[in-house]
């Protein structure tokens, strides 16, 4: 039977075009009007489009065909059934008989049983995975060359409006590229903690229209850049001596600059309706692609080759060299695919920091960095297609991590740590062993707020008497994938061992309000910070709790382990949080696992209801910690995001010290073990005040123990008190103004 589709790329691009020229609806109605035209004009039942949701996770984005339902809903790994196979093998799939072909998964959710023909195009960009293009028919058929060039042709330019961010928006929670937090994994060549911001070596070309206009004018760019290429090859390798295999190799190179099958081949790209620079790119990322199942290291090489002519004739087509006029920041981490001691050199111990997506620690490179004492990852897999030219960046090379675009919370532990290397406390040197002793006699304990690994050196530095804060939510934000159980009792591990015979209090997963994990659906809530978030999460769904309570208790093997629930609002919430406990507690006592020596189990006092809930509850909690930044919004009904009114309100209100006196208070009565946990904690006045109260445990920031030790050390708490009830007494609102004239006189 004779196919009437209309295959022709040309044709095809070209309503594609036209269809994207309308810049009205959201990134959904884009995807639904593509699948609507490549349908019709290749005259199949079926065109769906698959998105990475996260580097393991494809999802149907949209449909024409299947069932509209199992848009967003229907979810597959990586190499699971024939689209995963697409995207994990990089290759197409054409089979007259979809069912029988290795490695078919039925979705029943789609309603894809009545489609026997299924054609799969990989969708990416410069050998990256983005997606996969399907379509699919009734019709027992194998699609012909030319459909398969068609719809290859359609991949590159999905690929480019993906990168593009053109399908983002609405309510399906697709991420936008280049936005969102991103942490990578590498391995560390010379250690050290810097922030910076990246400084591209070769800067991304990218490719804005990928759509041809007039072909032949696409054509004769093409053409006078190829010979602008070749000209530049040929002077960049005449004054290059080489003999014997170093020779052979250089002539390869040249060979690949002047093949006519690769300019052939870009040639009939443009001809199918691609721009130049398009085309350039689809031969590209091909190259990419046959690069990494390349096993003979001569043939990756000479792939390896034809991507940098390809990266040179990008440059020449675009007018974005080298040389683009971008400005060197202030604090620049260069990021390459891989640097020379010469072009290192070249930039001179102004760099911050560096980041190779490839390298080695034995290279030239490496030894140029140590000698530098610049810090320096290397192997981070993914860099150069996550970075962006001025992108915020932290290089642990400590750890071999790379942090692109942090978020706050991330960003404010990494400062912690770099701060307390730079400093190293000189200032508070003398004091690091010495006890936090009023010259009352009472004795203030602090410990320190932490989140990250790297945090952990600060703990002797500083002179922490403990961790009273591990923020265990780090290690999820920080990921572009759920942890599994066994990464967490790895890092909850090294935790411990860092802190040696330290106490670390662990809170469980808080998320939700400001921390959104960048692989869950985000909530619509009108007012998150009052929402489903942390132990109401938790509790709703139990299943990454109960993965993480085992998580800490194979951690703690046979050692004492602490656990704090966040944002208990009620008794209720704490005895179901500590029954998920008793019951992780057993299960691993049936599987034959070493239970900890003993267990403390406490909770946060971050609503105002908790101070007034049932005696009961003080007496059966292990412990209490108040978190003072939640607590204090709450208080005062001022959403600390909110730059209008998180000022407004001082932690030093009588209002607030009286309420903090009132649950020292019911905590002295029941015998009940209670610290403040937050940001004022580390501020000295309100750290003396807090102690002034009745606190005599305090969680802060590394850096802020030894200027509030120092303090503490200063002062009569029962002097400090009869300041804060003077100053009640006579009706201030805040008892700031009366302690600063007070410590004037304490020397």
């Amino acid at each position: 039977m004779p196919h009437r589709a209309e295959t022709s790329s040309r044709a095809l691009l070209g309503r594609l075009r036209d269809a994207m020229a309308d810049g009205s609806g959201s990134g959904q109605a884009r995807l639904d009007r593509i699948v609507d035209l490549i349908a019709s004009s290749m005259t199949t039942e079926v065109c769906s489009i698959y998105l990475f949701r996260d580097e393991e996770t494809l999802e149907l984005c949209a449909t024409r065909g299947l069932a509209p339902e199992a848009v967003h809903q229907t979810r597959m790994r990586l190499g699971e059934g024939l689209v995963g196979r697409v995207a994990r093998q990089k290759t197409v799939i054409n089979t007259a008989d979809a069912p029988s072909h290795k490695g078919f998964r039925y979705m029943p959710e789609t309603g894809e049983e009545r489609f026997s023909s299924f054609l799969g195009i990989p969708i990416q960009r410069l050998g990256e995975s983005l997606g996969v293009l399907v379509v699919q028919s009734k019709e027992a058929r194998q699609f012909t060359p030319d459909e398969v060039y068609a719809l290859e042709v359609t991949a590159m330019v999905l690929a480019e409006m993906t990168e593009l961010g053109a399908f983002t928006g609405g309510d399906h929670g697709m991420l936008v590229r280049h936005q969102q937090p991103a942490l990578l994994r590498g391995v560390s060549a010379q250690e050290g903690a810097v922030e910076g911001c990246v400084f591209l070596h070769e800067p991304r070309v990218v490719v804005t229209n990928p759509f041809a206009g007039d072909e032949a004018q696409e054509l004769a760019r093409l053409n006078e850049a190829v010979d602008e290429l070749r000209v530049s090859v040929d002077q960049m390798l005449s004054g290059t001596l080489g003999t014997g295999e170093q020779a052979a190799v250089l002539e390869a190179y040249r060979m690949f600059a002047n093949s006519r099958s690769w300019l052939r081949r870009m040639e009939d790209d443009v001809k199918s309706g691609l721009s130049a620079e398009a085309a350039v790119e689809k031969e590209q990322s091909l190259a990419r692609a046959r690069m990494e199942q390349a096993g003979d290291g001569y043939l990756r090489e000479r792939l390896h080759d034809l991507d940098d002519l390809s990266n040179r004739l990008l440059r020449i087509l675009t007018g974005q060299g080298q040389e683009t006029g971008a400005e060197m920041p202030s604090n620049p981490v260069l990021v390459a695919r891989n640097i020379g001691p010469g072009e290192l050199l070249d930039y001179g111990k102004t760099l911050r920091g560096i980041v190779l997506e490839e390298g080695s620690v034995g290279s030239h490179a490496a030894i140029v960095a140590r000698a530098w004492a610049i810090p320096l990852v290397i192997n981070a897999k993914g860099v150069l297609s996550e970075a962006l030219n001025n992108d915020p960046i932290l290089v642990d090379g400590d750890q071999g991590i790379v942090h692109l675009r942090p978020d706050d919370t991330v960003q404010g532990a990494f400062r912690d740590k770099i701060a307390m290397q730079a400093r190293a406390q000189e200032r508070y040197a003398s004091l690091r062993d010495k006890p936090a002793e009023a010259k009352c006699g009472s004795v203030v304990r602090l410990e320190m707020n932490a989140g990250l690994i790297a945090d952990l050196p600060s703990l002797v530095g500083s002179g922490a008497e403990g961790v009273g804060l591990f923020r265990t939510e780090l290690q999820f934000l920080v990921r572009n994938q759920m942890p599994t159980r066994t990464e967490l009792v790895d890092i909850y591990k090294r935790v411990l061992k860092a802190a040696g015979d330290k106490r670390v209090v662990f809170r469980t997963l808080d998320i939700g309000s400001d921390k959104v994990l960048p692989y869950m659906k985000p909530q619509d809530e009108p007012n998150p910070a009052l929402g489903w978030r942390a132990i109401r999460v938790g509790l709703d769904k139990p299943g990454v709790l109960r993965m993480q309570l085992q998580a800490l208790i194979r951690a703690a093997d046979g050692g004492p382990l602490t656990v704090m629930f966040p944002f208990i609002a009620q008794y209720e919430e704490y005895t179901a949080a500590r029954a998920e406990l008793d019951k992780a507690i057993e299960r691993e006592r049936i599987l034959g696992h070493v239970l900890p020596s003993e267990v403390k189990v406490g909770a946060m006092l971050e609503t105002p209801s908790l101070g007034f809930a049932p005696e009961k509850f003080f007496e059966e909690v292990g412990f209490l910690s108040i978190g003072g930044n939640d607590l204090k919004q709450f208080f005062f009904a001022a959403d600390r995001e909110n730059e209008r009114v998180r000022r407004r309100y001082d932690t030093l209100n009588v209002s607030f010290l009286s309420y903090l006196e009132m649950v020292v208070e019911r905590c002295r009565a029941t015998d009940t073990p209670l610290s403040f946990c937050g940001e004022d904690a580390g501020r000295p006045i309100e750290a003396v005040c807090f102690a002034a109260m009745g606190l005599r445990a305090l969680s802060m920031r590394p850096a802020s123990i030894g200027p509030v030790k120092h303090l503490l050390r200063r002062v009569n708490l029962d002097e400090a008190k009869a300041v804060i009830d003077e100053a009640r007494t006579r009706g201030d609102m805040s008892v700031r103004g009366a302690m600063a004239e007070w410590l004037k006189t304490v020397k």
